[in-house]
């Protein structure tokens, strides 16, 4: 069976949408771990899981969609469309946080557990000065800066994550033998 390439954006918007929802949903825990460190565990715990649903959605991409089989360079592409397309939904959920919600409260909460951590490690003392001129450097960007970098990291991260979700996913399509036999 031929691949069925004319369905890759279509499908890979389908279930980007539904990774970019999940997104949008762990990055609230986010902001809520620096009260409540429970959630901060479970953030962690559900960023890692992300490559694990990437695979199961190429997967049921390849066995619903395309028959059962895929190769490398089109379970590539769908996977890295896929976590484009999470990336901007949820770039959207950053931008109105970070220009509406957050008036500095993560940057202000790094802050604060720094200067906490060097007054706990006196190794970092000497490191003080590089510490602050970071923070005040991430300081200085506003809201649609830090959106644009959250988006190109998670498009970077899917791009990195597209191929061994490949590797992983690709299956030939299994030879048809409709040909009587020859003699």
């Amino acid at each position: 069976m031929t691949e069925n390439r004319s369905y890759l954006q279509k499908y890979a918007m389908h279930f980007g949408t539904y990774m970019g929802a999940y997104w949008i949903l762990k990055f609230i825990l986010f902001p809520l771990g620096f009260h409540i460190p429970f959630f901060s565990f479970l953030f962690i715990i559900l960023t890692l899981a992300v490559p694990f649903i990437g695979y199961h959605y190429t997967k049921m991409y390849r066995d619903k969609i395309c028959g059962g089989s895929i190769q490398f360079s089109h379970a590539v592409l769908f996977t890295i469309f896929m976590y484009m397309f999470a990336s901007l939904l949820v770039a959207v959920a950053h931008y109105i946080y970070f220009q509406f919600i957050d008036h500095g409260f993560i940057i202000n909460s790094y802050t604060q557990l720094w200067d906490e951590l060097m007054t706990n490690t006196p190794a970092l003392v000497e490191s003080k000065e590089i510490i602050k001129e970071t923070i005040d450097s991430v300081r200085s960007l506003n809201s649609i800066n830090i959106t644009m970098q959250l988006l190109s990291w998670d498009v970077f991260w899917g791009s990195l994550l597209a191929i061994p979700t490949a590797l992983m996913v690709m299956k030939r399509a299994k030879p048809e033998n409709d040909e009587p036999a020859q003699s």
